[in-house]
């Protein structure tokens, strides 16, 4: 190592130096970082919001204007309210959009608990995100098909209305297999919630219950054939859960998340 007799060895001050520095980086970056608190109050705001519109663009829009297996009266509703049916493909895609912030959110508030897991949490959150994004495009699709009267000159009106059923139907295959990936998100959001000690239990319980109800949809869409009745009970099996565990987590991020920190024991740093 080389010395200075006047100013004593150069290299450890060096690195002394270099600490220093590393070290007030560090801290600027944690002062600017989301705090819990913040991140739940994102979160939360973003769930009434996806609460909101995803009611409105499935129930009020979706369900209410597509008709199982009848392509003339699903296009005939479509044609009848087409302003409603745009408003619904708008709150598709403020869900599509909202869906990324609350994501990232809920990493931040349950890092604490788990790095890894929370990471993963908020992955198979984005997975779905794609997919819901994908699916909409068929919400165009439907719309182009209706609007665009050159499709006369090659489909007739029984065949467009047919094309429009077919886009609509992907829509909702193309959303459901995201839904899968969902549903494993929300199982693991439970999870995250009962490790942390901070997140009510029985809160833990029903998200790990609706999260396996969203993959079971999924799944015994896939391997069963659609019987009488079985489709509605499945449909009711998903959304009670989720509608209690969603609208739940959503009040508790509002009220409580990141107040005092997911992590057992350690408040938050504001």
């Amino acid at each position: 190592m080389r010395t200075d007799p006047a100013a004593g060895p150069t290299t450890p001050t060096h690195r002394r130096q270099g600490t220093t520095t590393t070290t007030t980086i560090d801290r600027t970056q944690d002062a600017a970082a989301l705090s819990p608190r913040r991140a739940a109050l994102v979160a939360g705001t973003g769930y009434v919001a996806l609460f909101a519109f995803a009611i409105f663009a499935n129930f009020a829009v979706r369900e209410a204007m597509v008709v199982a297996g009848d392509a003339a009266r699903t296009a005939a509703n479509i044609r009848d309210a087409e302003g409603l049916f745009r408003l619904g493909l708008v709150a598709f895609l403020a869900v599509f959009l909202i869906d990324v912030p609350v994501a990232w959110a809920l990493y931040v508030l349950f890092r604490p608990v788990h790095r890894d897991l929370s990471l993963l949490t908020a992955w198979f959150r984005i997975v779905y995100t794609v997919f819901l994004g994908v699916a909409t495009v068929s919400f165009f699709q439907a719309l182009q098909l209706l609007d665009d009267g050159a499709f006369l000159a090659v489909f007739t009106p029984e065949q467009l209305d047919a094309q429009v059923l077919v886009a609509l139907d992907t829509f909702d295959a193309t959303w459901r297999v995201g839904l899968l990936a969902f549903g494993v998100h929300v199982v693991l959001l439970g999870r995250l919630a009962l490790r942390s000690g901070r997140v009510p239990r029985a809160l833990g319980w029903i998200l790990v219950f609706a999260g396996l109800a969203y993959m079971a949809d999924t799944v015994a869409r896939a391997a069963f054939v659609d019987l009488p009745g079985l489709q509605s009970f499945i449909s009711a099996l998903v959304i009670a859960p989720a509608v209690v565990a969603e609208g739940w987590l959503g009040l508790w991020l509002l009220t409580k998340g990141g107040k005092v920190s997911t992590a057992r024991g350690n408040r938050s740093p504001e």
